[in-house]
């Protein structure tokens, strides 16, 4: 064997190691939803009651959070994205406490601020309206959940948008939100379709906050718990499915119109 041949031959051994590695973490992460579909007893598939009404909750209500977020996330996206400022940190630490802060100790922090006897909360119940076990409620947790993940993302993309072509855009009679609008928006889609995608499934999945401050009308993730601790484990299986087919279709098609894009 030439000295070539010797030098050259570890390489695909070498190789190997990531190989088995990367297919052993693609198994044990395909491995639960491979064991959903072993586990499910398809002869006798059916929801259990209040399944059909959970599954009209959760879409319903998330839909209409989505679109707060949206609304409120995007502009303090790009003000992030855009701007330097003094205190720019505390702003940043809010975000992220946010993000990082425990779902059932989120629903606390809601239920102290928003509930009947908080000092929010006591003047909608003054009003007749309340913030806790409501549609208002609901829609409230979802939202405190899902936020901070739409604005770091949608963050991300405006960063990603070059600076020049904005001050072009301004710089041939485009107001700034004009240039906000034809400039930044469609350059940052992709990004922004990233951070809607994962803000639907935080907020159609959330069941920590919402069990606390939330616990009705009963969303998705609050009735799998409760045909599990009434009816069993085999009640859960069907709505499981409703979740992923009601949840996972959109951050899968963006997901792969991302890649294509990247790819070309």
């Amino acid at each position: 064997m030439s000295m070539t041949g010797a030098l050259a031959e570890p390489g695909p051994r070498r190789a190997r190691g990531p190989f088995w590695l990367a297919s052993l973490t693609l198994l044990l992460m395909a491995a639960p939803f491979a064991g959903l579909v072993a586990v499910t007893h398809w002869s006798a598939f059916h929801f259990a009651r209040g399944d059909a009404m959970a599954i009209g909750v959760s879409l319903g209500y998330s839909l209409l959070a989505l679109v707060i977020i949206v609304l409120l996330g995007t502009p303090l996206a790009w003000w992030l994205a855009r701007h330097r400022f003094r205190g720019q940190w505390l702003v940043e630490a809010i975000l992220l406490l946010a993000l990082l802060t425990p779902p059932l100790a989120m629903g606390l922090l809601l239920s102290a601020l928003y509930g009947p006897y908080g000092p929010i909360g006591r003047w909608f119940e003054a009003a007749n309206l309340s913030l806790t076990n409501s549609a208002a409620a609901f829609v409230l947790a979802q939202c405190y959940s899902a936020l901070p993940y739409y604005v770091l993302a949608a963050r991300a993309a405006f960063e990603g948008v070059p600076r020049e072509l904005e001050h072009l855009a301004l710089t041939l009679g485009r107001s700034p939100w004009q240039a906000f609008r034809e400039v930044s928006l469609p350059l940052a889609r992709f990004g922004l379709a990233a951070g809607v995608a994962l803000a639907w499934v935080r907020a159609l999945g959330e069941f920590g906050v919402v069990l606390i401050i939330a616990y009705f009308p009963q969303g998705i993730p609050v009735k799998l718990w409760v045909n599990l601790q009434d009816i069993g484990l085999h009640a859960v299986y069907p709505l499981l499915w409703a979740f992923f087919v009601v949840a996972m279709p959109l951050p899968l098609v963006l997901g792969i119109v991302a890649r294509r894009r990247e790819a070309a």
